[in-house]
């Protein structure tokens, strides 16, 4: 769903739905049917967004066959939903099996399996959607070999995104998750890590349950994290039932947003996350983001 923030901006709200066991675009439409009929119990008709999250497998199909990606956008337009962001984390942080840090190039060639996969899925309108990935890797595993390469990669990838914006006239933009024990934990250890990123097209994916569990000051990790001139791309909502809205407060002040991609992406049934879309929705308005679209409320 698309609102407006109080000063101007589009802020793009998403309901997370994982496509882990889905090996080709058939069951991947079979599970959109599944999640979608749970969603329109809490919203009836109209655009919805979700954030989809797509194995390696899955991804590496779409990104070479324009077909697919053709025929999975007509099925998601057929049932009016829309994607604006991707999710690409590996098995041990919740997502689809694969390399388990970014010293693999095979997180490269994910991420822009990725970005290829989601031009060609973003609205008509939209110039630019995101993608969010894990840390960078264990910090307790992250020797100098490690961190050698894992900066050839974020520069690999970097440059990747650059060449897809030049070639379809589209922007993707990824975004990294800190996380405990990751190479990317505190805000001041995330600042280091990537103070060398190209930071028009890499930044952070906030799970906000994390920044509120784990960061001593959350509002000014945040701000530590910004006047560094890293972008939160977007913000993950794992647990809705946690008192984050100082935090979401924070990142959607009056005067400006800190994000455009808030995810809502727990753990549950269908119904579950449907029903957290909603919750959060509420969140958001009441901080003063009005839907441009609001689908109509199921009975």
């Amino acid at each position: 769903m698309r609102l407006r923030h109080p000063s101007g901006r589009i802020v793009h709200l998403s309901c997370g739905i994982s496509l882990d066991h889905a090996e080709d675009v058939s069951t991947a439409i079979d599970r959109l049917d599944t999640a979608d009929a749970a969603l329109r119990g809490h919203f009836g008709t109209g655009a919805l967004t979700v954030a989809l999250r797509l194995p390696y497998r899955l991804a590496a199909v779409l990104a070479g066959d324009g077909r697919a990606r053709t025929r999975l956008r007509a099925e998601l337009d057929a049932r009016g939903l829309e994607v604006v962001t991707l999710s690409g984390a590996p098995h041990h942080e919740g997502g689809a099996a694969g390399p388990a840090d970014w010293s693999d190039p095979a997180r490269v060639r994910h991420t822009l399996d990725l970005a290829r996969v989601l031009v060609d899925l973003l609205p008509f309108e939209e110039v630019r959607g995101a993608i969010a990935t894990g840390g960078l890797g264990r910090s307790g595993e992250w020797d100098e070999a490690r961190q050698k390469a894992g900066a050839r990669h974020l520069s690999r990838l970097s440059g990747g995104l650059a060449d897809l914006a030049w070639r379809v006239g589209r922007a993707v933009r990824a975004g990294f998750q800190p996380g405990p024990g990751e190479v990317l934990d505190s805000p001041e250890q995330t600042v280091a890590a990537l103070s060398r990123i190209d930071k028009d097209r890499l930044g952070i994916c906030l799970d906000l349950a994390t920044v509120l569990r784990d960061w001593p000051g959350p509002e000014a990790g945040i701000d530590r994290i910004t006047d560094a001139g890293l972008s939160v791309i977007s913000a993950r909502i794992s647990d809705p039932a946690a008192a984050w809205q100082p935090v979401l407060r924070h990142l959607l002040a009056a005067d400006t947003a800190r994000t455009e991609y808030v995810d809502v992406d727990v753990i549950g049934t269908d119904e579950q996350r449907g029903a957290a879309l909603a919750y959060v929705l509420d969140e958001l308005t009441t901080l003063g983001l009005v839907p441009e679209q609001q689908p109509c409320t199921a009975p």
